[in-house]
C-alpha cells in the first residue's frame, strides 16, 4: 500500500494497462505537453516519455474527433482511452456516444467489443464556471450500452479505472475535479482491480443509509462525524458504478436501518438520485420508516462566483438536515 493522491492513482492505473496490454493508447487535448505535461490536472503526466507519441496523442481542440477516434479505433481491436477535459463537453460528444459507441454492440449482433473508456472531469467546488462544473451522470446512465463509474477515492479510482480499461463495453469513467490533489489515500499495488457494478459500504451505521456517489462520499463521511457526536449512527453506501448499480447492497442497507439519504452533486431535480428513490420505493418500501431525502445542487447554472458555487452546492450542514427531517433529533 502507497498513499497517493486520486490523480496520482489514475496515473497509476493507466501506466500498468499500458505496459499490460500494447493495445491501450491514450488521445485527448492537451494531455502530452499542455499545462506543463499531462494535461490540465496531471493524470497523463510522464506516460509520453514512457510510451512514446504512437501511444499518447495529442489531438486538436475537438471532442469530436476524439470521440469518433476512439469508436473507430476499438472496432478495430485496440483499447483508447479517450480524455474530455470536462464533463460539461460530453454534450458534444452525446450523438457519437449515444448512437454509435453504445449502441455498436447491438447493431452488428455481437460481433464487435467497444472498448473505449472515456475519462472526464465533473464537478463543482473549484469556482470554474458554469461550463466547466457540471455533473451529467445522469443523462449518461440513461443510455443502454454504456458504463457509467465515479470512483470516490483514489483505491477505487486506480482498481475502478483498471476495470474499465480491461471492460469490452464504453465506459464512461467520471473524476470529480475537486478530489485530483486534494484528496490523497492508500492504494493497493500492482494488480488491484475493482469490479464494476459493486457497490462498497464505506461506513457502516445502524440508524439511517446515506446513499452518495463521487466526491459526495467524502462530505457523506464527514457529516456522518458529525452526527455520531449527536447520537446517530450513519451507514453510508457507495455505489461506485451507477451503471451498472448494485442495487442489493442498497436495499440490504435500507433493511438494517429502516431510512435513507440520497446525496449527489447534480441538481436534485432529474437526477439520477431519482432513480435511487424509485428503486427503494419498488423494492425496499417495506424496509421504510419514513421518507426518502434527497440532497443535491440547486436547480440553476452554476454560479461563476465561488461564495455563490458553495450555496449552489450541498454541504455538510444540507445533509444533517436531511438527516434530522427523518430521524428527529
Amino acid at each position: 500500500m502507497k498513499e497517493m493522491t486520486y490523480v496520482e492513482a489514475i496515473n497509476k492505473a493507466l501506466i500498468e494497462e499500458m505496459e499490460r496490454d500494447e493495445n491501450v493508447f491514450i488521445l485527448g487535448e492537451d494531455i502530452v505537453v499542455g499545462y506543463g505535461g499531462g494535461g490540465m490536472f496531471g493524470a497523463t503526466k510522464g506516460i509520453l516519455d514512457r510510451f512514446g507519441p504512437d501511444r499518447i496523442i495529442d489531438t486538436p481542440l475537438s471532442e469530436l474527433a476524439i470521440s469518433g477516434s476512439a469508436v473507430g479505433a476499438a472496432l478495430v481491436g485496440l483499447r483508447p482511452i479517450a480524455e474530455i477535459m470536462f464533463c460539461d463537453f460530453m454534450a458534444i460528444i452525446m450523438d457519437q456516444l449515444v448512437n454509435n459507441a453504445a449502441k455498436m454492440r447491438w447493431v452488428l449482433n455481437d460481433e464487435v467489443d467497444v472498448p473505449v473508456v472515456y475519462r472526464t472531469a465533473y464537478g463543482g467546488g473549484v469556482g470554474a464556471g458554469f461550463h466547466h462544473s457540471q455533473s451529467f451522470e445522469a443523462w449518461l446512465a440513461h443510455v443502454p450500452g454504456l458504463k457509467v463509474v465515479m470512483p470516490s477515492d483514489p483505491a477505487d479510482a486506480k482498481g475502478l479505472l483498471k476495470a474499465s480499461i480491461r471492460d469490452n463495453d464504453p465506459v464512461i469513467f467520471l473524476e470529480h475535479k475537486l478530489l485530483y490533489k486534494r484528496l490523497k489515500g492508500e492504494v493497493p499495488d500492482g494488480e488491484y482491480i475493482v469490479p464494476l457494478g459493486k457497490g462498497v459500504i464505506k461506513r457502516p451505521g445502524d440508524d439511517v443509509t446515506i446513499i452518495a456517489t463521487g466526491a459526495m462520499v467524502k462530505l457523506s463521511l464527514e457529516a456522518a462525524a458529525v452526527l455520531e457526536a449527536k447520537g446517530v449512527s450513519v451507514e453510508v453506501v457507495d455505489p461506485r458504478t451507477i451503471l451498472p448499480l448494485d442495487e442489493e447492497i442498497i436495499l440490504d442497507s435500507v433493511k438494517k436501518t429502516g431510512r435513507a439519504v440520497i446525496v449527489q452533486e447534480a441538481p436534485v431535480f432529474g437526477g439520477f438520485g431519482g432513480e435511487l428513490a424509485a428503486i427503494l420505493a419498488d423494492k425496499g418500501i417495506d424496509y421504510l420508516d419514513g421518507p426518502v431525502k434527497r440532497v443535491g445542487g440547486l436547480f440553476c447554472p452554476i454560479p461563476n462566483w465561488i461564495e455563490m458555487e458553495k450555496y449552489y452546492l450541498p454541504d455538510i450542514d444540507k445533509i444533517i438536515k436531511a438527516v434530522g427531517e427523518i430521524i428527529n433529533f
